[in-house]
């Protein structure tokens, strides 16, 4: 049994029934009882992220992302791009202008529940703008908002009515910013479905594109997000990642540190204070479950080699033989910067001073103004 427009509400493969491992599969008897009763179609892939939390590979590659979301530039749409306020850097998408065109942007920052109270939204939305504006994005409105908690999404919802002037609304950003579960409370607030959308920690959730329709006919498209090899979440079983991936409102962690100290990350990152002035203050934002162990810069690389694994996890159990090694960037600050370790978080250092980050071979690490 197969239907050309039939597709999963969870990822928005097409369904079909005859290949078991590829996109969109459901087991005919499973997609006739769902027919039948008028339920929900999902695919084999959601209906085991949903109930059991197992990801299976998927075929698409970054390209076919890439593919489906251009052709939105042919469209007159209202771009919301979502991006993870914790992992800003890592969710930037390398010339966004040219899959969206000219359509106008509105720049949605999540996760806004994980940063500590001490930071100011106005001070908050400003930065993210100029952040933007230096990878040439420039959005006609900036909005935070906590998809997990539901915080500011009905002031979202506002917004997104009155700057897309009757147009199609179409949902962008890279894998692991909660768009799918914005795309959720979304549904939830107009609806009263809650869960829609297969939502995971695992990158390339949605599959391709999930239409919502709006009262005057419009619709809520919620697109593919683009995958980042560069993300720790692709050397992470489920369990590490959420030692790693913040959960809860974030605690900063202050340590006062002399030049050749290290700070350990569990085993998937490293912090080095070269040189500088003595006790300087650093302060890391990382998952408060996050184990953190100061030890020399002399004796680093040993400490590593013989810990990994045990004192310092994760990465553990089957992660440990295929987990990259670490890689060193270092840099020198010449005002009150972050040092950031995408999809980890970040360590606010003083101007002045040489450090350096190290995280695993693909994963990006950079310098950047200070968020505060």
């Amino acid at each position: 049994m197969e239907d050309e427009e039939l597709r999963c509400v969870g990822c928005g493969a097409q369904i079909q029934t005859t290949d078991p491992d590829g996109l969109g599969y459901v087991p005919a008897s499973a997609l006739k009882n769902a027919i039948d009763n008028d339920e929900d179609v999902y695919c084999k892939r959601c209906f085991r992220l949903r109930h059991y939390n197992e990801i299976s590979p998927v075929s698409l590659t970054d390209d076919d992302f890439r593919m489906l979301l251009s052709q939105i530039q042919d469209t007159d749409a209202l771009i919301v791009y979502v991006v993870d306020i914790f992992d800003f850097n890592g969710s930037l998408i390398p010339g966004l202008h040219r899959f969206v065109g000219d359509n106008p942007i509105l720049m949605v920052g999540n996760k806004s529940d994980l940063l500590p109270s001490s930071f100011k939204r106005s001070k908050l939305t400003d930065w993210i703008r100029q952040q933007a504006n230096k990878n040439g994005i420039r959005p006609i409105d900036v909005e935070l908002v906590s998809a997990k908690t539901n915080d500011s999404v009905d002031h979202l919802l506002e917004v997104i009515d009155k700057k897309r002037k009757g147009r199609d609304v179409y949902v962008v950003g890279v894998t692991n910013v909660g768009k799918s579960t914005l795309i959720n409370q979304i549904i939830r607030q107009s609806t009263g479905i809650k869960e829609l959308i297969t939502t995971s920690r695992f990158p390339g959730t949605t599959l391709d594109k999930i239409e919502i329709p709006l009262a005057d006919g419009k619709q809520i498209i919620d697109t593919p997000g683009i995958i980042h090899a560069q993300q720790m979440a692709h050397y992470l079983n489920g369990r590490d990642l959420k030692i790693v991936a913040p959960q809860k409102k974030i605690k900063p962690r202050s340590y006062q540190l002399n030049p050749e100290q290290t700070l350990f990350f569990g085993g998937v990152a490293r912090f080095d204070y070269v040189s500088g002035a003595k006790k300087y203050g650093f302060t890391a934002y990382v998952e408060n479950n996050l184990f953190v162990h100061r030890t020399k810069l002399t004796n680093a690389d040993a400490f590593y080699e013989k810990h990994l694994g045990d004192l310092l996890t994760p990465p553990s159990g089957a992660d440990l033989k295929t987990f990259p090694e670490l890689v060193r960037h270092e840099f020198k600050t010449t005002e009150k910067s972050d040092l950031v370790i995408e999809g980890l978080g970040w360590i606010t250092v003083p101007a002045g001073v040489v450090v350096a980050g190290w995280a695993p071979k693909q994963v990006a690490v950079l310098i950047r103004r200070s968020m505060i």
